[in-house]
């Protein structure tokens, strides 16, 4: 895929970015009444929609004639209309009842009523100045039977299918996007839904290639990706919510997200896609971090949270440069190390990669940067209460690690580094035992850790999730123990005070959270994502509220 249009970020005068894409973004408006619809409307177009989906299936009461004449005539916005049945126009193909006890801030269609009354429906609003009508692919031979060849010429037809089970093979999709075409669509429309991130790239393979306006989303967390970038694809609209969770699919962003975190406007066919892959991965602040920096250069990139089940499968779908560089998060540091072709000494000597950069040659370069940016935040609170002195604040001390994963790894790599005296502890013994082996230290399990303190002023580093929300009430070690510590660290930046940090602050210890850890590693990585200074800085800046 060699498309080429002009790289970085033109500017109008007064120092706003034009567009550099095309693609529009659709609010999805659901309300019981018209008068809520038209304020959701100046909402949606106060927010930077380009038009809105006006979803006749949410009114509680609907007289289609003088409804649908008002919102066409007092929108602020194109107007795209659809009436949905349970699950897209059809009420045989899956149990609504289930997909909402499983799905249950997805709002699916909600009209119940007879198909030739829908259709009608439909139909009235192309007469009466509708921009867009969606009808679903099941339906559209009956609808075009209907009109009698009298469609205007104003309204365009999307015609629409939805699989709300999985994403088919890229040759059932080709098949499909053919039957949707042959039925006299102006506009092709289908949605799928992720069982794995790697489904969407079937979905990009037939965007690229449409002859034809297309909408093509992949629906879930996995399938993000598919809607951020419509504008690199070609993708003709994508959905935008106004409010987190009033979804008309699942994993819809917001409006807000696209323009302001993802700088959807300044998406384009050469902008480099870069991502942190994890799992959870949808609290990660990555995205908000890099997109923010990238924009105030005028980098051609977006950064976007990967939720991955498996980091080889990822690498062998998404091969092209495209894909330019991943930063890495739980529960994968460890395995990356394999997909890698080249791993820097360190990171292969710590058994985890948290950065991979693309080279040009397509080969995939993993390092590691957690152990820089902890060890640095760590000493640099430590050097602030000590007289200052030759060599590590950390020499001699006694460093507990936490955890026995990729950041464990890391941490305790770090500090052994640095001359202290290096204790695992871990839920499963095994595990801190074999680390301890590698780093010369004493392994302990987690439940020991709480009557473990053979010193005062030592170390603690909590590299696991414990303590992230949702499950901020947990913490791996008793309050009572943290007296015997000089300083706490704590990996987890979400909430930035955990129990841990504040249990600790309670007994008097000094603290390291997460987001100093997440700033100092983010520097390297943003420099070899870019090849650009990092801007330290404007990194501190953001991070600031978190």
């Amino acid at each position: 895929m060699e498309l080429v249009v002009e790289s970085g970020v033109k500017k109008m005068e007064g120092g706003e970015a034009m567009r550099r894409n095309q693609t529009l973004i659709c609010a999805p408006i659901m309300a019981d009444t018209v008068d809520q619809m038209l304020n959701l409307m100046q909402n949606a177009k106060t927010s930077g929609a380009d038009l809105v989906e006006v979803r006749l299936d949410s009114l509680k009461s609907f007289n289609p004639q003088s409804d649908i004449d008002t919102i066409v005539k007092q929108s602020p916005l194109p107007t795209l209309f659809t009436y949905r049945t349970p699950i897209a126009g059809t009420q045989k193909d899956i149990n609504f009842s289930v997909w909402l006890s499983i799905t249950p801030t997805w709002e699916g269609g909600q009209y119940a009523g007879d198909e030739a009354s829908r259709l009608d429906a439909l139909r009235l609003a192309m007469e009466l100045g509708a921009d867009y009508i969606d009808v679903e692919l099941k339906a559209i031979d009956e609808f075009n039977t209907a009109l009698h060849g009298n469609k205007s010429a104003k309204c365009k037809v999307i015609v629409s299918s939805h699989n709300y089970d999985n994403t088919p093979s890229s040759e059932e999709l080709g098949n499909l996007v053919a039957r949707i075409q042959a039925s006299g669509a102006d506009i092709v429309k289908f949605a799928t839904t992720a069982l794995d991130i790697t489904d969407v790239a079937r979905v990009f393979q037939i965007t690229v290639h449409s002859q034809v306006p297309i909408i093509a989303m992949v629906m879930g967390e996995k399938g993000l990706m598919s809607r951020i970038l419509c504008p690199k694809f070609g993708g003709y609209l994508t959905f935008g919510t106004l409010e987190v969770g009033k979804v008309s699919a699942p994993g819809q962003p917001t409006i807000k997200d696209l323009l302001n975190i993802y700088n959807f406007r300044q998406l384009g066919p050469d902008t480099k896609i870069f991502g942190i892959i994890g799992k959870p991965v949808s609290h990660s602040k990555s995205p908000l971090l890099y997109n923010e920096a990238f924009r105030s250069v005028g980098f051609n990139g977006v950064y976007m949270p990967l939720l991955v089940d498996d980091v080889a499968t990822l690498f062998r779908t998404y091969s092209s440069l495209d894909f330019a560089g991943f930063s890495c998060t739980i529960p994968h540091k460890e395995a990356i190390v394999d997909c890698c072709d080249e791993v820097d000494p360190t990171a292969k000597l710590i058994g985890a990669v948290n950065c991979v950069v693309r080279r040009p040659d397509g080969k995939l370069f993993g390092c590691n940067t957690d152990y820089v940016g902890a060890i640095s935040a760590i000493e640099e609170v430590l050097q602030g209460s000590q007289p200052i002195m030759s060599g590590s604040p950390l020499a001699g001390k006694l460093f507990v690690v936490i955890g026995a994963g990729g950041a464990g790894k890391a941490l305790a790599y770090g500090a052994k580094e640095k001359g202290a005296r290096v204790v695992i502890a871990n839920r499963t013994y095994e595990r801190a035992r074999e680390l301890a082996d590698v780093v010369g230290g004493q392994a302990l399990s987690l439940d020991e850790l709480s009557n473990f303190h053979p010193e005062t002023d030592m170390i603690l580093a909590n590299t696991t999730s414990i303590g992230m929300q949702p499950k901020v009430d947990d913490t791996p070690i008793s309050k009572e123990a943290l007296r015997y510590y000089s300083l706490v660290f704590d990996a987890v930046y979400t909430p930035k005070i955990t129990r841990l940090l504040r249990e600790a602050q309670e007994s008097g210890v000094n603290i390291v959270t997460g987001v100093e850890m997440f700033i100092g590693q983010a520097y390297e990585q943003y420099e070899r994502f870019t090849g650009l200074p990092a801007p330290k800085e404007l990194f501190k800046k953001i991070m600031a509220g978190y």
